[in-house]
């Protein structure tokens, strides 16, 4: 008999908080904290910062990261890509843990919660808004989810610094004062640049298992090698973008503060050039989500302070 609270199945006992904050996928979460983060600096930094749009924006951004991992994982299980075999975290629907329609109502939840954030932010900020909403959440449902899933055509990187980075960065700026300068879109492309490599170490760590289910990532299209490079040359152009535009003025100079983490950038990069694989990819991934919030923090101190 299993204990209140407590899911089991052939294989394991879980609680069910464990259970959905798994298939949230908490860890991965820094990726939409980050560029919200980035935003909010360049509005204080402006003088235009509004409380209600920060916490507005960050729940839409969250929610809508939260309904994604919970479309995926009932989404992948029902393309059974989400093999025995497959080195990382558990995934919920396909372990059994989770039933699909659950997860579907939870997913939907998700929406809901960032639909109405949203609302809010259209009656603050315009219209606009209401297509930048539409077109995030057709995204997120569409990455492995419908007919022609594009995270298996291996658009699921442009999809991120699209979204995570250009979108959520220049669309946090502009809640505030309706304005999104030339500096919201320079720093939003570190903050895509990083949010990208985030899936690149995923998607490098599930190669083999992707490829042998007929899900070909933008990693099982360039093969493990290149995708090493290509994680390489995101995480290293980040810092680069960001030391270039504060040197040429493009944002304030004290921005080029970020490049004190360029230490911790060093780990990972090591690690996958030196061809990491399976489990130690984990770390990676963790070490690129903290190393893009920490960029986030700096950057917006150092814009509210001195922009």
């Amino acid at each position: 008999m299993n204990s209140p609270g407590t899911i089991s199945n052939s294989s394991s006992r879980i609680t069910r908080f464990q259970a959905w904050k798994t298939a949230a996928r908490t860890h991965t979460l820094w990726a939409s904290v980050a560029p919200v983060t980035v935003g909010t600096g360049l509005a204080v930094g402006a003088g235009v910062f509004r409380w209600d749009a920060f916490w507005m924006t960050l729940t839409v951004g969250v929610s809508i990261q939260v309904a994604a991992n919970f479309a995926n994982d009932v989404s992948d299980a029902a393309r059974s890509a989400d093999t025995p075999d497959r080195i990382g975290p558990r995934r919920m629907v396909a372990e059994g843990v989770i039933s699909p329609r659950n997860m579907w109502i939870a997913a939907w939840i998700a929406v809901a919660v960032a639909l109405l954030a949203g609302l809010y932010l259209v009656l603050i900020a315009g219209l606009m808004l209401v297509w930048v909403g539409l077109l995030s959440v057709l995204a997120m449902l569409t990455y492995v989810g419908g007919p022609l899933p594009y995270g298996y055509r291996g658009l699921g990187e442009v999809s991120v610094f699209v979204f995570f980075g250009l979108v959520a960065t220049v669309g946090t700026r502009f809640v505030h004062d309706m304005t999104a300068p030339v500096e919201a879109w320079t720093l939003a492309i570190p903050m895509g640049m990083l949010a990208s490599a985030i899936l690149v170490a995923n998607n490098l760590r599930d190669i083999g298992t992707d490829a042998r289910v007929g899900k070909r990532t933008l990693a099982v299209m360039m093969g493990a090698a290149r995708s090493r490079i290509f994680y390489a040359v995101l995480v290293g152009l980040s810092f680069a973008v960001i030391a270039g535009a504060a040197f040429l003025g493009a944002t304030p100079l004290a921005t080029s503060a970020t490049l004190a983490l360029v230490p911790f950038a060093i780990v990972p990069l090591r690690a996958v050039l030196r061809g990491a694989k399976g489990a130690a990819l984990i770390g990676v991934l963790k070490a690129t989500s903290r190393l893009q919030m920490g960029v986030a923090l700096i950057l917006a101190v150092t814009a509210a302070i001195w922009t």
